[in-house]
């Protein structure tokens, strides 16, 4: 296989939506997953999970090239460790897109962002890094979304929102046009909001935002 070798750093069922990402792009070659002592040996859709967090320098000094494939609900605490200590090990960290996505050319991406199926960025929205924008999401113009958040599977965030770092904005969720979202919320699957969120908030699903 062609292509520039990539580790993947998390090896459970966010990693195989990444792969399949991955694949399709073409761009880069997997090597091999990062996961959990119970994991090594095994194998995540035909490539072996090759070793621990322990094993992160030694495998990035081999291949250099790496994507955080681990998920996120609610608490982004364990991506952002591994996003860490990969960029302390000499990883590079480059924003990968689904070739079934739209991404604006006036838009930005961070490092270590992914991108999924049929997600849609539009012009003059910035992405932070170590984002996840789920399959299906609209992150519409001149948004702007934090460091370390997950937009998940066919979230709306409209025009002009603010969304602080290290929220999750669940499935189906839709944010209003122009609104701030905080630092560290946690937006539950299907909520609409319409007014501000301080940051820490929490508005799980089925509960009216205040």
């Amino acid at each position: 296989m062609s292509g520039e070798p990539l580790l993947l750093i998390g090896a459970g069922g966010h990693a195989r939506s990444c792969i399949d990402v991955i694949e399709m792009g073409g761009r880069f070659r997997i090597v091999g997953l990062i996961g959990t002592a119970p994991e090594v040996g095994t194998e995540v859709l035909g490539y072996p999970v090759l070793g621990t967090d322990i094993d992160l320098p030694c495998l990035v000094a081999q291949f250099r090239t790496a994507a955080i494939t681990l998920g996120q609900i609610k608490s982004p605490a364990a991506r952002m460790r591994l996003f860490s200590a990969a960029l302390a090990a000499g990883a590079e960290l480059p924003a990968i897109v689904s070739p079934l996505a739209h991404v604006s050319r006036h838009a930005e991406l961070g490092a270590g962002t992914i991108v999924l199926h049929r997600a849609v960025i539009n012009a003059g929205a910035r992405i932070g890094r170590n984002v996840i924008i789920n399959t299906m999401a609209l992150v519409e113009h001149d948004a702007e979304i934090g460091d370390h958040c997950h937009i998940a599977t066919a979230a709306v965030i409209n025009g002009g929102v603010r969304i602080g770092a290290e929220t999750f904005i669940g499935s189906n969720a839709s944010i209003r046009q122009e609104i701030q979202v905080g630092t560290g919320c946690v937006i539950g699957m299907g909520q609409r909001v319409v007014t501000d969120c301080a940051d820490g908030e929490w508005l799980p699903p089925g509960r009216r935002p205040s």
